[in-house]
C-alpha cells in the first residue's frame, strides 16, 4: 500500500489525532447541538487535517504555505468553539485541559510546517535569481 507524503508528517498526524478527539468529546453533546457546535467543532477538526493534506499535494511553497495558513485558521476556530463549550457545560474541566493542549501542539506543529515551506520558498526564489 503506498503512503502519501502527508501521512509522514508529524503535523497531519497529530491534526488526525485531534479529529478523532473532537469527535469523541463532542459526541455526549446535547442533542439539540447536532446542527450546532457539535457541527462547527466537527467541521473545524476535519478542516485542519485535511488543509494540511491538501498542501502537501501543491507544487508551490506559496500554495503550500496557503493551506497551511487556512489549517491553522481551523485550528484557531476550533479553539473557539471548545471555549464556548466549556463555557456552557458541555464540557469536563480535564477534556477542556486535554483539548487545549491538543490545540497547542497542533498550532506549534502548523507553525513548524509553515516556517519550512516559507523557507523553501525563499530558497526557490534565490534559486530563480541564479543565486
Amino acid at each position: 500500500m503506498k503512503v502519501y507524503s502527508f501521512e509522514k508528517l508529524e503535523c497531519w498526524q497529530h491534526a488526525r489525532q485531534l479529529a478523532v478527539w473532537t469527535y469523541k468529546s463532542t459526541k455526549h453533546f446535547p442533542s439539540e447541538e447536532k446542527f450546532g457546535i457539535i457541527s462547527q467543532m466537527r467541521r473545524a477538526a476535519i478542516s485542519v487535517a485535511s488543509n494540511i493534506a491538501e498542501g502537501t499535494s501543491r507544487k508551490t511553497a506559496k500554495d503550500q504555505s496557503h493551506f497551511s495558513t487556512i489549517a491553522y485558521s481551523s485550528t484557531i476556530e476550533l479553539l473557539k468553539d471548545l471555549i464556548i463549550s466549556n463555557d456552557l457545560g458541555y464540557l469536563a474541566n480535564e477534556n477542556y485541559s486535554e483539548g487545549r493542549d491538543l490545540i497547542e501542539k497542533q498550532t506549534l506543529l502548523i507553525a513548524g510546517l509553515r516556517k519550512s515551506q516559507q523557507k523553501t520558498r525563499f530558497l526557490s526564489f534565490l534559486n530563480f535569481l541564479n543565486f
